[in-house]
């Protein structure tokens, strides 16, 4: 315990200058480090400084690159986006327009239906699988066949309005996407070191990077699927509209042919039954000549039957009377013989005459039977003139209107 508290121990001269010397060599040796520090923070700072400035320049350009890149693929679509905009009001009117040439078909066909069944009605002989039933029920044909194609076509148009719609969807939707992504460039490139808000030296931003699935050329693919959906539609869509254009022409234009066809075979049919009437009519006034000259002919061999009546009984009278003559003077004299001969003749004559109103009485019933025939026949031909010229006609009258 007392050497404890002794007094200390003393250095020799040669110690403590070596003590000195080794304070001096660590003091030199630190400060020697620690200029090496300062002079690599130095290059640290200048280098990090250096490499910031040029990473935020490159990123900035990487920035401005990809906001043009945006821009023009946003301009591409946008500009695609307007032409389905276009070709939907387009292939919306296509589509009213067959609508319209659809039911403008509904009142030419029933006016072809009424007329076939107008002429159901003619009668007897007239009656006839004739030219005008037959462009009838061809008109029949071609307006059905119209309409069912016309029917296949506005589901062809709902079809591509659908897939155009589709495609509008996509070219929307993308546009929404780069539309906000190129906001957020936008905003990113006007950011500085000095904007308020930022995330400073904040590395928890740079702790959960988002994970990107796509390639900037994965990313043009998918601009240029969707850009190349659009313009398969549109030229689709341009094809049907060529289509339908020439659609509507030529059904238009089979319909009117048709309808002019069969127009023209029933005037011509009008004037053959109007002829035929004309003829019938003709042939009745002469059997009526013929009638009443046949019964002026009957009256006259009544008249010239009863005119031999008087002589018939004159001559039968004579011989009655001279059968009484006495002995020989009952002799067969020329007279006799000429009074038989007279009687036999006018006897003969009676007979003829009488077999001559006989068969003038059954031509008269004949010709009756025949004025009869004609009239109806008339009456016949009246009503399918009638039929033709009044109803079919009247209700063709209408122009037609298709397309």
């Amino acid at each position: 315990m007392s050497r404890l508290i002794g007094p200390p121990n003393k250095f020799l001269p040669h110690e403590w200058k070596h003590a000195n010397q080794v304070q001096f060599r660590r003091s030199e040796q630190e400060r020697t480090r620690s200029e090496k520090l300062t002079a690599e923070c130095k290059r640290m700072i200048e280098e990090s400084n250096t490499s910031t400035k040029r990473m935020q320049q490159d990123a900035q350009t990487k920035l401005e690159q990809r906001i043009q890149d945006i821009k023009f693929w946003r301009q591409e679509l946008e500009q695609m986006f307007e032409e389905m905009v276009q070709e939907i009001e387009t292939l919306i009117v296509f589509k009213s327009r067959v609508e319209r040439a659809l039911e403008s078909c509904s009142q030419p066909l029933q006016v072809t239906l009424q007329c076939l069944a107008e002429r159901q009605k003619r009668v007897a002989i007239d009656l006839v699988h004739d030219e005008v039933e037959e462009e009838l029920l061809k008109e029949k044909e071609v307006t059905e066949g119209v309409m069912v194609l016309l029917q296949r076509t506005l589901e062809q148009i709902n079809e591509q309005i659908r897939l155009v719609r589709s495609v509008k969807y996509c070219l929307d939707k993308d546009l929404k996407d780069k539309f906000q992504a190129e906001r957020i460039d936008d905003f990113c490139s006007l950011l500085t070191n000095t904007s308020p808000g930022g995330h400073g030296g904040n590395s928890e931003f740079f702790s959960h990077p988002l994970l990107m699935t796509l390639t900037p050329e994965e990313w043009e693919s998918i601009c240029n699927i969707n850009i190349s959906k659009a313009e398969k539609e549109k030229n689709n869509s341009h094809s049907l509209r060529a289509l339908v254009e020439s659609l509507l022409e030529q059904t238009a234009t089979d319909m009117r042919r048709q309808h002019d066809t069969t127009g023209r075979a029933m005037e011509l049919r009008i004037q053959e039954a109007k002829a035929a009437k004309a003829e019938l009519e003709n042939q009745l006034d002469k059997l009526l000549e013929e009638t009443a000259s046949q019964e002026k002919n009957l009256e006259d061999l009544r008249v010239a039957v009863a005119e031999k009546e008087a002589p018939l009984r004159v001559a039968q009278t004579q011989l009655s009377t001279r059968s009484q003559r006495p002995n020989v003077e009952l002799c067969h004299d020329p007279a006799q013989t000429r009074l038989l001969t007279e009687v036999k003749e006018l006897a003969n004559h009676v007979e003829r005459l009488t077999e001559a109103i006989e068969l003038s009485e059954m031509e008269l019933k004949a010709l009756a039977g025949q004025q009869l025939i004609l009239e109806e026949e008339i009456q016949v031909k009246s009503n399918s003139i009638y039929i033709d010229e009044v109803i079919c006609r009247q209700l063709r009258e209408t122009p037609l209107d298709v397309f």
